[in-house]
C-alpha cells in the first residue's frame, strides 16, 4: 500500500487488519468489517448528494449498497497532503455478475427493477443528463466529422479503410434513430422522469454488480443523475447482448423480468428499442480515434470498430422480433 493511502486511512475510525488490491481500488478488512478505499474521480461537489441518494436507498430497505464512511472529522472524503481526495465506503465479498451466464443477468435485471422502483429521490443537487435527442445529433455531428477528416488523410490504415466502407449504413441507422426519437413521447417521458425526482445509476454494468452472501450489491453510484432510469436497463442489456451475439431468447427473458418489476409502456418501449438501434458503439469508435489521432492505430480500436459493424445485422433481428422496429 502507498504511503499516501495509509495517509487516508489514519483518519478513519478503523482498526486495519489486511488490505489488497482491486481493480482502481484497496479492500481493506478491519475489526469494523469491509470497506474500499477508492481516489475520487468526480467533483466533491457531487458528494452531498451522492451520500442523500446512499442513506435514501437504504431508508427503502435496500442495504447492499457501498455507502460513504465518515472520517474522523465527520467528512464524507479524506485528502492528503498532496491534496488527492479518497472516499471510504462499505464493500461487499462476492463475485461479479457473470454477463454469460443467464440466470446472473436476470438476477441483475431483477435488481435493477426493484432499485429504479425506491430510487425516486427530487434534489436540486442532483444533475440531469443531456436532452438525449440532442446528444444523437451532436454524434452524429462527429461521425461527420471523423468521416471529412479521414478523406482528406494520406496513407490510410485499416481503421479509416473499414470506417469509410460502412460509414453510410452506421450513419443511416444513426439518422434514423435520431428521427424516431424526436417524432416519440421521448420529451414527456424526460419531463415525468425529471417531475418524480427519478434517479438514474448511471453505470449499471455487470462489474457494479456484486453476487454476495446476503445477496446481490449494487456498487459504484457515482455517475448517478436525474433522468429517464430505462437509461440504466438500456446500458445493462446493450452490454449483455454484446457478449452474447443479441440472443433474442436472452434479450426477451431480460425484457419479462424488467417487466414484472416494472412494466413498461409503449412510450417506454420506444425509448428503449431507439437507444438499441443507435449505433453508439460506432460513434465511440470513430470518437476515440479522432480525439486520439494518433499514426498508429492499435488493434484493440479495429476490433470494437469491426464488432460494431458486423453485430449490426444480429441487432436488427434483435429489434424486429421483440420491438417490431424496421430500418
Amino acid at each position: 500500500m502507498k504511503e499516501n493511502e495509509l495517509e487516508v486511512l489514519d483518519q478513519y475510525n478503523i482498526e486495519v487488519k489486511s488490505t489488497r488490491k482491486i481493480r482502481g481500488a484497496i479492500v481493506c478488512e478491519t475489526s469494523q468489517g469491509t470497506f474500499l478505499l477508492k481516489e475520487m474521480n468526480f467533483s466533491e461537489k457531487r458528494i452531498p448528494a451522492l451520500h442523500m441518494l446512499y442513506q435514501h436507498i437504504e431508508s427503502q430497505g435496500y442495504k447492499n449498497v457501498d455507502v460513504i464512511i465518515k472520517n474522523k472529522e465527520n467528512e464524507l472524503f479524506s485528502t492528503t497532503e498532496m491534496e488527492t481526495k479518497y472516499l471510504l465506503k462499505r464493500w461487499f465479498h462476492g463475485k461479479e455478475c457473470d454477463n454469460k451466464r443467464e440466470q446472473d443477468i436476470l438476477d441483475g435485471v431483477q435488481n435493477l427493477a426493484l432499485l429504479h422502483r425506491i430510487m425516486k429521490m427530487p434534489c436540486e443537487d442532483v444533475i440531469s443528463r443531456e436532452c438525449l435527442w440532442e446528444e444523437f445529433l451532436r454524434h452524429n455531428r462527429e461521425m461527420k466529422k471523423v468521416r471529412t477528416f479521414i478523406r482528406g488523410k494520406v496513407g490510410k490504415g485499416e481503421f479509416e479503410l473499414v470506417f469509410l466502407k460502412h460509414f453510410d449504413m452506421m450513419y443511416e441507422w444513426a439518422e434514423a434513430a435520431s428521427e424516431k426519437l424526436n417524432n416519440s413521447g421521448y420529451q414527456e417521458l424526460l419531463k415525468q422522469s425529471l417531475e418524480e425526482g427519478a434517479i438514474v445509476h448511471g453505470d449499471y454494468n455487470y462489474h457494479n454488480i456484486l453476487i454476495s452472501p446476503s445477496g446481490l450489491a449494487t456498487t459504484n453510484f457515482e455517475h448517478f443523475y436525474h433522468g429517464i432510469q430505462l437509461s440504466d436497463f438500456y446500458y445493462f442489456l446493450r452490454k449483455t447482448m454484446e457478449k452474447n451475439q443479441w440472443n433474442v431468447e436472452l434479450g426477451n427473458k431480460m425484457l419479462e423480468c424488467y417487466n414484472r418489476i416494472l412494466p413498461m409502456t409503449e412510450t417506454e418501449l420506444s425509448y428503449l428499442a431507439v437507444c438499441i438501434a443507435y449505433p453508439e458503439k460506432f460513434w465511440k469508435a470513430a470518437n476515440s480515434y479522432y480525439r486520439s489521432r494518433k499514426a498508429w492505430i492499435s488493434t484493440k480500436s479495429l476490433e470494437k470498430l469491426e464488432l460494431s459493424i458486423r453485430q449490426t445485422e444480429e441487432k436488427r433481428k434483435f429489434l424486429k422480433e421483440l420491438f417490431s422496429y424496421g430500418l
